[in-house]
């Protein structure tokens, strides 16, 4: 009995100590920023609604583009997952704009992923 209750104290410790941490992060340093904006996008700047539909529409066909590539689905090279990721959130983003609003974070995302994505192209 001693042993459970030694082993639950244990269990209970170690999740309030790893609460204050950085989540499923092993080694106790902060997660990598995927980004290099850490706030607000261009693409959150832009007033245009025009504008800001034609560019995400751009982004998102390339990310297809790169996605439908066999180039990159058999490349050693993220490319394939960041593309993955940047249609998915650009569809998004382009979902909430064609009801003329603008959704910041899949907005942010977006243009994250399709930077990364074009990172590991070069």
């Amino acid at each position: 009995m001693k042993r459970g209750a030694r082993f639950l104290a244990s269990a209970a410790a170690l999740l309030l100590a790893g609460s204050t941490g950085f989540a499923a992060d092993i080694i106790g340093e902060p997660a990598v920023n995927y980004c290099r904006t850490v706030g607000t996008s261009d693409l959150v700047l832009t007033d245009n609604m025009v504008e800001l539909k034609d560019r995400v529409v751009k982004l998102m066909d390339d990310s297809i583009a790169v996605a439908d590539s066999p180039e990159w689905i058999n490349s050693s090279r993220p490319a394939f997952v960041w593309a993955s990721e940047a249609k998915v959130a650009c569809g998004k983003a382009y979902g909430y704009l064609k009801t003329n609003y603008k959704d910041e974070d899949y907005l942010n995302k977006c243009e994250c992923f399709h930077d990364r994505m074009v990172e590991y192209m070069h």
